[in-house]
């Protein structure tokens, strides 16, 4: 199974900022690794909490569609609401 996510650049930073996408149903999200700059990204929550209750979204390498720029990454950590079944932010990590 190939995951494929549009992802849009972060303007905002911080907390507040944060808490704005997550109530618009969006996940904040970095992306890191190789010789880029990191990138902080925004994606939609309903698709990646669909797709992350498959064994292989942990192992496979994800496709990021980056301001229409194919960026394949691995998923690196994972970080999740303590007792709502909502993630609140991803780390990925360049192949």
């Amino acid at each position: 199974m190939a995951f494929k996510f549009n992802a849009e650049v972060r303007q905002t930073q911080g907390t507040g900022a944060s808490r704005r996408l997550r109530r618009n149903g969006q996940i904040p999200a970095i992306v890191y690794g190789g010789s880029e700059a990191p990138v902080s990204i925004v994606l939609n929550h309903d698709e990646l909490n669909n797709a992350q209750v498959h064994d292989n979204f942990y192992s496979d390498v994800i496709t990021l569609v980056i301001d229409g720029k194919d960026v394949a990454v691995k998923v690196q950590a994972m970080q999740r609401h303590p007792f709502k079944p909502k993630l609140a932010h991803i780390d990925f990590k360049r192949v």
